[in-house]
């Protein structure tokens, strides 16, 4: 069964960017520009993974991941940020992210996740 995964990102050239580090495998992508319609996508179809930013300007990584988790306990989440703060990391982790990848991921990173989640 193929898997899915999520895109949560205002800058469409971060999107791009992840796209193109991301290792070939059976799994589809899907995008949103922002958090609410991140939220939007989660419900319509449930993503096996969640890449998502902390800046976006409808709504923040911390509000998203926040009702992410409120839609789904169980939401695999990983925050991609070029917030280089402990405090943010720490946030993001006490709200349930399972990783926090600086901005831009490496795509070794991207492998690991993807090989693991999806």
């Amino acid at each position: 069964m193929a898997g899915h995964l999520l895109l949560i990102d205002d800058s469409a050239i971060s999107r791009k960017m992840i796209k193109a580090n991301l290792p070939p495998g059976d799994y589809t992508i899907a995008e949103a520009g922002g958090g609410r319609e991140g939220l939007e996508q989660y419900q319509a179809h449930r993503a096996d993974l969640v890449l998502l930013d902390l800046t976006m300007p409808d709504m923040d990584g911390f509000e998203t991941l926040t009702r992410l988790k409120e839609l789904d306990p169980e939401a695999r989440v990983v925050i991609q940020s070029a917030d280089v703060q402990e405090s943010s990391r720490e946030k993001a982790f006490a709200l349930g992210a399972e990783d926090f990848l600086m901005k831009p991921p490496k795509a070794d990173a991207l492998r690991q996740l993807i090989e693991s989640c999806v």
